[in-house]
């Protein structure tokens, strides 16, 4: 308990809430430190930053738990979701507005990398949000006594006490993040892009809650054909279908479920909780997913590859547009992705446009091909994968054409695959496609991208600290606003705040690449509190990927 702290807070019973001032900095408790960063101008505005800081002398966490960055940022996460978890007994109001609650920054299925935990085997440090106790805009210092000297000691007990914890669960938590790891670095040694194991739970409870289908949900098994088996470190033999590198068609009729396994690969991207059904699919780290998005703002992009010789000799090197048609969306998306490093493409025909995803020989003899300036999606990925090692996945359920550029197909049967790509490629030997090929050029491509020189001119300085964020789908900073919501790879808002901050940070001539050298392989705690001006807890990593996709989005005014 810290007396100091218990006198204060009782001495400013009472008084207007901006003498809650008198808090920020650093308060020493038995056990801990608690430290105010940022204190919240009333009880109606966002609450209080603060942090706890346990020596791990006391904290007495073993440092096997954190041998690893994996097994660390492991650890940090299932930290972030058991303080989470604890703070749901104190959510009693204690006062006007977000007066009396605890809060941490919000997780998903997936296991990140936040700012809202650290540990070492100096420390542990907790990162969270705290409404300070007030009736109307005076502050309530009993109230306070209660939630910061007895509440929040007994909280910080139950967390940042190894002893209190449950081992075993903080070890499978660790262990199933270790092997998601481990599985993904061995696809490329193996020539995959993506695994899905074996009694994998696919479907989601909700399209607004992913976590897995608890009834009716039909454990996922590999054909025969594809079956690959991995020896992890902690659960030993696990085996499941192996997606080859190439060109992987997911077929079947509606509502079979090939969306639901392109969607399982898309997430594979990260690594999982124990039991949300997934925790062994991972797909390469660089997979991206590509959609048409019509609406969407291009900049100065070289589109050439799939757009070309347009009316009026309009040239497409340098194509900017406020709102660009589906095809044309889609084909920035790609060539963006492509020059960010993506090494696997993923599309599902339901979310692409077809005029850019296929052309048949009766609309080619219609319209010929001088008068058509898009080179179908079709014409290219075969190439893609040939001449840039890029392998495409892609659910296709209504054009055939495909069938001959296929290197695996996958078809989708009640939730239950099959490899049927000898079935396919008899059936594209028998049914002959007599379509032209539309490409003589190999395809090269390395287009780079420039900021725009004034988007931060648009942007007064001092409202580049006003960071908004609506769940994934839209980012703002001042008054400029950037739509996300076709960005299908985010997982948490904290993620779009992150961007927020190095965009902020950002020379108003620099280019993607130098934005992404922001992107580090590791990030530590001096990194991530670097691109604020005080430590904060609701920050996490983002793919340069994402942050690539994001500043491709910026319009101008």
């Amino acid at each position: 308990m810290s007396l100091p702290l218990r006198a204060l807070l009782q001495r400013l019973d009472g008084a207007s809430y901006k003498a809650y001032n008198d808090l920020r900095g650093a308060h020493e408790f038995e056990r801990f430190t608690l430290i105010f960063d940022r204190i919240q101008g009333d009880p109606f505005a966002s609450p209080s930053h603060c942090r706890v800081v346990v020596k791990n002398t006391i904290a007495k966490f073993p440092t096997d738990l954190f041998s690893n960055p994996v097994r660390e940022i492991a650890l940090r996460d299932y930290l972030v979701r058991e303080f989470h978890h604890q703070t749901q007994s104190l959510q009693s109001k204690r006062g006007s507005g977000n007066s009396g609650r605890i809060s941490i920054v919000a997780t998903s299925q997936s296991v990140l990398e936040r700012s809202a935990a650290w540990i070492n085997a100096e420390a542990v440090e907790l990162r969270f949000l705290v409404g300070l106790p007030a009736y109307g805009r005076r502050i309530a210092g009993r109230e306070a006594v209660g939630l910061l000297c007895e509440d929040l000691p007994d909280l910080v007990d139950r967390v940042l006490n190894y002893q209190n914890l449950d081992a075993k669960a903080i070890q499978m938590h660790l262990n199933t993040v270790e092997d998601s790891d481990y599985l993904r670095k061995q696809l490329a040694d193996r020539n995959l892009v993506a695994f899905i194991a074996n009694q994998s739970i696919l479907p989601r409870h909700s399209g607004v809650d992913d976590r897995p289908l608890k009834t009716s949900a039909i454990p996922f098994q590999s054909p025969p054909s594809l079956e690959v088996e991995f020896t992890c470190p902690h659960a030993g033999k696990v085996t499941g279908m192996g997606i080859p590198k190439g060109i992987t068609l997911i077929v079947g009729g509606g509502f079979h479920g090939k969306s639901t396994l392109l969607h399982s690969i898309e997430r594979g991207i990260y690594d999982h909780v124990p039991g949300d059904g997934r925790d062994r699919i991972v797909t390469n780290s660089t997979a991206v997913r590509i959609r048409a998005e019509e609406g969407r703002a291009i900049t100065n992009l070289d589109l050439s590859p799939f757009i070309n010789h347009l009316p009026f000799d309009r040239s497409t090197e340098q194509f900017s547009t406020n709102n660009a048609s589906g095809s044309t969306s889609q084909a920035a998306n790609i060539l963006e992705a492509i020059v960010s490093g993506a090494e696997v493409l993923l599309l599902d025909e339901d979310t692409c446009a077809t005029n850019f995803m296929i052309r048949d020989r009766r609309m080619q003899q219609l319209i010929a091909k001088a008068k058509e300036p898009i080179t179908p999606f079709l014409d290219r990925v075969r190439q893609l994968y040939d001449e840039r090692g890029i392998s495409t996945i892609l659910v296709m359920g209504g054009c055939g054409d495909y069938l001959d550029v296929a290197d695996t197909v996958i078809a989708m049967d009640s939730f239950q695959a099959s490899d049927v790509t000898t079935i396919a490629k008899e059936i594209a030997m028998t049914y002959k496609n007599d379509r032209t090929l539309e490409i003589t050029d190999a395809f090269t491509y390395d287009h780079l991208r420039v900021l725009k020189p004034g988007f931060l001119d648009q942007i007064d300085r001092s409202d580049r600290r006003k960071i908004r964020v609506d769940g994934t789908d839209e980012l703002s900073i001042g008054y400029c606003k950037i739509d996300l919501s076709q960005i299908e790879q985010f997982e948490e808002s904290g993620q779009l705040k992150t961007i927020a901050a190095i965009l902020t940070q950002l020379d108003r001539h620099v280019n993607v690449r130098d934005a992404l050298q922001l992107q580090l392989e590791a990030w530590s705690r001096e990194q991530f509190d670097a691109l604020t001006d005080r430590p904060q807890g609701d920050l996490v990593r983002v793919r340069s990927l994402e942050l690539a996709a994001t500043i491709d989005r910026l319009r101008y005014d």
